[in-house]
Formats: C-alpha cells, sequence, structure tokens
C-alpha cells in the first residue's frame, strides 16, 4: 500500500517569515491523500497543508505562526476545494470479482445437478 499526496493549491504569502523575517519566500501548500493498492486507488477526504520558507529552506509549524499568518491560513484554507473522495477499482479486482462470482456459479450448478 503506498500513499502519496496530490498538490491542490500553492499559495505564495506576503508575511514574514517566523525564521528569516523575510517577505518574499514563505509558501503555503494544501495536499490531498492518495492511497494506492494492487486492487483500488482511493482519493480520501484527508488535506494537510505544509508552510514553508523558500528563502530559510525551513518548514514553518503552526506553533511559530503570526497572527497574520493564522488569518491567511483560515481564508486560504475555505477557499481550497478538494477532490472528493472516491474509490476506483484495478483490473486486479476486476478479476477476483469475476472469478469469484464464476466458482459460485459452479457451486451453485453442481449443487442442483450433481455429477453421478
Amino acid at each position: 500500500m503506498s500513499e502519496s499526496f496530490i498538490n491542490l493549491k500553492e499559495v505564495v504569502l506576503k508575511n514574514n517569515c517566523p525564521e528569516c523575517f523575510n517577505n518574499e519566500g514563505l509558501r503555503l501548500t494544501f495536499q490531498q491523500k492518495i492511497v494506492e493498492t494492487k486492487f483500488y486507488r482511493s482519493v480520501t477526504s484527508d488535506v494537510s497543508h505544509i508552510l514553508e520558507c523558500k528563502v530559510c529552506n525551513s518548514i514553518i509549524y503552526p506553533v511559530q505562526w503570526t497572527d497574520a499568518i493564522e488569518r491567511v491560513f483560515e481564508y486560504q484554507q475555505k477557499a481550497i476545494q478538494p477532490k472528493k473522495p472516491s474509490k476506483y477499482l484495478k483490473q486486479a479486482s476486476w478479476i477476483a470479482i469475476l472469478l469469484f462470482a464464476l466458482v459460485i456459479i459452479v457451486i451453485t450448478v453442481l449443487a442442483i445437478y450433481p455429477i453421478l
């Protein structure tokens, strides 16, 4: 089972970085989680965010956020539109379902018309 993320939105913030105090490097990225296995691919409802500064190459955690950053974050969080949670069955799933149905049909036919 592998997990990956797709970028929903990346926003350049004009706020000062709490680490280096530069106002041109903050990037807020919203990501949605995708789970993929051999049998299905699932878009989950889990949406995460990352705030990082490209100038000092550091991740800014919510504990370090200023009130201005929190206000911008809340606005941008309301503005994103995540993809609908869904599951897509892969070819291996359809083959397993068909084989299972075939076995059930064979068992039923043999129960009705036993071989003498």
